[in-house]
């Protein structure tokens, strides 16, 4: 018994320090990535989704445009949402500071499965990113929720007073839209609103100081979408990415 014991308090001695160093991790960013999870996205969409957001934390322009930062890291935790009832956080907050931490990130969203399956609830999407935010221990570094979707909000609280709480707590939200461009009848009005999906998420999602939303017609060039805009949101535009 004095060995098991004596074992246990070695382990939580060793696994206290690990616990501390994290808490005390110095980030940049603070980045919640919200990522629409509903029925008008199919699975082969979602799959060419995962592998955007692999593309771009592999790539070594995000990779240089964290290391660029103040203290060389940032945070990111990784949620997906449909209607208001079907929205959790899929991956809690990781630290990124290289390529081995950027790839084993984008390995374990690529590896999550599927969470769900219905209509479009983004405010609830925001709501639990900012709670998530509030959680961690990141509470100085700047904190962005990063939305990716292909339709209104159509599902759960109303989005526009989601986003301004958000934005009055101090958090940017930005979004990037996957437009339809050959939507089925029944989707027209949820993918293709009056004025145009970017245009609905500049008027009811994004907001804060530097928001911006980024559009991409077909989810091959999301990749090239989430690089463009995860090197904006990390260094605030002081690095210039090669157009093409």
């Amino acid at each position: 018994m004095r060995v098991v014991a004596f074992l246990l308090i070695a382990l939580i001695g060793l696994a206290a320090p690990a616990r501390a160093q994290e808490e005390d991790t110095q980030v940049d960013v603070a980045l919640e990535l919200v990522s629409d999870d509903s029925r008008s996205n199919d699975d082969s969409e979602i799959h060419l989704q995962k592998a955007g957001y692999t593309a771009a934390f592999t790539s070594d322009a995000v990779v240089a445009a964290i290391q660029h930062g103040k203290h060389g890291a940032i945070a990111v935790a990784y949620v997906e949402f449909a209607s208001d009832s079907q929205v959790r956080t899929v991956l809690d907050f990781a630290v990124v500071r290289d390529a081995a931490s950027a790839r084993a990130l984008a390995d374990r969203i690529d590896a999550a499965p599927r969470s769900f399956s219905g209509r479009t609830a983004i405010g609830a999407g925001i709501l639990l990113a900012e709670h998530d935010l509030a959680a961690s221990p990141f509470h100085d570094a700047r904190q962005v929720i990063d939305v990716c979707g292909d339709g209104t909000n159509n599902s759960g609280p109303d989005v526009t007073s989601v986003r301004d709480a958000a934005v009055a707590a101090g958090i940017v939200v930005n979004g990037l839209t996957i437009i339809n461009d050959h939507p089925v009848s029944y989707m027209h009005a949820h993918t293709q609103p009056p004025g145009g999906l970017t245009n609905y998420y500049r008027e009811h999602v994004t907001g804060g100081p530097g928001s911006f939303v980024l559009e991409v017609h077909d989810f091959a060039s999301f990749g090239r979408a989430m690089t463009r805009k995860l090197v904006d949101e990390i260094a605030l535009g002081r690095i210039e990415l090669p157009q093409g």
